[in-house]
């Protein structure tokens, strides 16, 4: 059994709080290795030779305006070149980790994003207190709806330095906004005081799953090196809802052959229930228009 950095299991600590921090999902011998690449993308990207990246000033896809970087997309495109990426994403604790937490079999475990966050080299970026995939305007009733229907997968930041760039309302994906937390997401959504607020401090190799429905943001920092790998998994279960909140990212690089043959065995299974879930969703593209 998986358990969190208190010793309680990570499934109930997900379900209860919103988010649950983990220790130790990266192998010894793929730590230096990872570092390594994220060094190797991230120079690519800041120079411009990488063009899936997330620019400053811009919180949601597409990304198309700007020069300074604050993520780097697609770590798994084989054009890219590191396939320590996906050895990681398919490693077997990391597996076992999401499949407890979802409470589903390897076999069942959807393929989904793989992304780096980093530290900005010309500005500080704040981005906006928001649920993934539940606009900020959405009206009380539609919002109680939305929170409703399942994930059918869950997201992670793995950080390989130091970081406390997440900020998080505990205990806030199960229920609607107070008056007060509506009016800080449509008005103020960058606001230092919402309330209950919580900062997600992580050491070097630490994990820290969320529910995206919970009330969260990021503050990016120019002058701390960040590193961290962000990542989601789904299951065969996950439908219309799902496929539009990954799709958005625009994955139709997935379907190359030179991606399927790059992928290790470990990922083949949940690479061909991603393909099934575009198919049923009639997103044969792997690409859906942005939520937000």
């Amino acid at each position: 059994m998986i358990t969190d950095i208190h010793g309680h299991p990570v499934e109930e600590t997900l379900k209860t709080e919103g988010y649950v921090i983990i220790d130790g999902l990266i192998p010894l011998d793929l730590f230096d290795k990872l570092k390594e690449a994220c060094d190797r993308v991230v120079e690519k990207a800041r120079q411009g030779e990488w063009k899936y990246r997330r620019l400053v000033g811009t919180q949601f896809p597409p990304w198309t305006e700007g020069t300074d970087v604050w993520g780097v997309q697609h770590l798994m495109h084989p054009e890219l070149n590191e396939p320590v990426f996906a050895d990681w994403y398919g490693s077997a604790k990391l597996q076992e980790t999401v499949c407890q937490l979802l409470g589903t079999k390897p076999e069942e475990l959807q393929l989904e994003l793989f992304n780096l966050l980093i530290n900005p080299q010309e500005t500080d970026f704040d981005l906006t207190w928001h649920r993934d995939s539940v606009p900020a305007e959405t009206p009380e009733e539609k919002e109680e709806e939305y929170l409703e229907i399942p994930h059918y997968g869950t997201q992670w930041n793995t950080a390989l330095y130091e970081d406390g760039c997440l900020y998080v309302v505990p205990r806030s994906h199960r229920r609607v906004r107070t008056a007060e937390e509506r009016h800080i997401t449509i008005h103020d959504a960058k606001s230092h005081a919402m309330p209950n607020m919580m900062k997600v401090v992580l050491k070097p190799g630490q994990t820290v799953f969320y529910d995206n429905n919970i009330l969260h943001r990021a503050a990016y920092e120019c002058k701390s090196k960040r590193a961290t790998l962000h990542g989601s998994m789904g299951t065969i279960e996950g439908g219309h809802h799902r496929a539009a909140t990954i799709f958005q990212h625009g994955l139709d690089w997935m379907s190359s052959e030179q991606f399927q043959s790059s992928l290790p065995y470990s990922l083949e299974k949940p690479y061909a229930n991603l393909l099934a879930m575009s198919k049923r969703a009639g997103l044969t593209k792997l690409e859906a228009a942005p939520i937000h």
